[in-house]
């Protein structure tokens, strides 16, 4: 009488990921170091709009409160003229508060500020001008367009036939839930862009860090101002990420890579130190320079940026 061979276990299950864990995204910046970052949800990115379009709505407030000010004062202000003033401070106020605060913030808005959001680029590099101009404006194709058309559909087509109601709610249904159906919830605007929101971390450039070394370890590499200053918040923030990594796969390779890069960068003729050492002591002595910027009022965000 044969006997069957038992048959093998069934492989086990993995591990169900966290919420956090599904949504985390991994960037590989310019200088190959990977990032991991939490992809927005797309409730919270819906919450930072209208928080914002409140914020709009304020400045038009503010701006009727004014004219009404003036004509209370005894200064002539038409209902003609006060109306087409009203209508540039609502056309300049769509056109220019998104893209103005994310260049002015680094990618952020009041909303996605108060979120703790960040729009970033998907590839990695600084979020250049150009993505944040070209966000920004698609934003008039995705919703404030098809908005006009819904409740005052004459204002875009004169003579517009009914069903253009519904061509336009159907419109702003398939570009406002084109973030629930990819996994890094982007909008179109990231999609022509190139660029993620993402959740900003909990705790940036932290104290430990800096302090787990002592300061003499920065004094005793010589870094010049001028080559501090090659470098801003942005690249602080990348090189902090390449220190936390200590004892990860692929963390020795991310610290050889960084310091060839910043030594080329500075085009360095110090002393030899190794890799390790020559990150900590550069991140020491970069964190203090951008500290003592920062007590002058300036700040530089990033390599990028020119500004003093």
């Amino acid at each position: 009488m044969s006997t069957r061979p038992a048959a093998p276990p069934a492989p086990a299950a993995p591990p169900a990921l966290s919420a956090a864990e599904a949504r985390a995204k991994e960037i590989v910046t310019p200088e190959g170091v990977p990032i991991r970052f939490t992809v927005a949800l797309a409730g919270d990115r819906a919450a930072a709009f209208l928080l914002d379009q409140l914020i709009m709505a304020g400045i038009l407030l503010a701006t009727g409160l004014v004219l009404g000010g003036l004509a209370w004062s005894g200064v002539s202000v038409g209902g003609d003229l006060a109306g087409a003033i009203l209508i540039l401070a609502w056309f300049l106020v769509r056109t220019f508060y998104f893209a103005y605060f994310e260049l002015t913030w680094q990618g952020q808005t009041p909303g996605k500020r108060r979120l703790r959001l960040r729009a970033i680029d998907a590839r990695g590099g600084p979020l250049s001008a150009e993505a944040i101009i070209a966000r920004n404006l698609t934003r008039e194709l995705e919703i404030f367009l098809p908005v006009i058309a819904l409740f005052a559909p004459e204002a875009v087509f004169p003579g517009a036939p009914g069903w253009a109601r519904l061509a336009a709610l159907v419109w702003m249904l398939l570009f406002g839930l084109l973030p629930l159906f990819n996994r890094d919830r982007l909008r179109v605007g990231d999609l022509v862009a190139g660029t993620v929101v993402v959740r900003t971390p909990d705790a940036v450039l932290l104290e430990d860090l800096s302090a787990a070394r002592p300061a003499a370890a920065a004094a005793a590499i010589p870094f010049s101002d001028a080559q501090l200053d090659v470098y801003g918040v942005y690249e602080l923030q990348v090189l902090e990420q390449v220190l936390r990594g200590r004892g990860t796969p692929g963390h020795a390779d991310s610290v050889r890579t960084v310091a060839a890069k910043i030594r080329q960068k500075l085009q360095w003729d110090g002393p030899a130190v190794p890799d390790a050492p020559f990150l900590e002591a550069f991140y020491a002595a970069l964190r203090g320079r951008l500290e003592r910027r920062l007590l002058l009022g300036k700040r530089r965000e990033s390599k990028h940026d020119r500004g003093a």
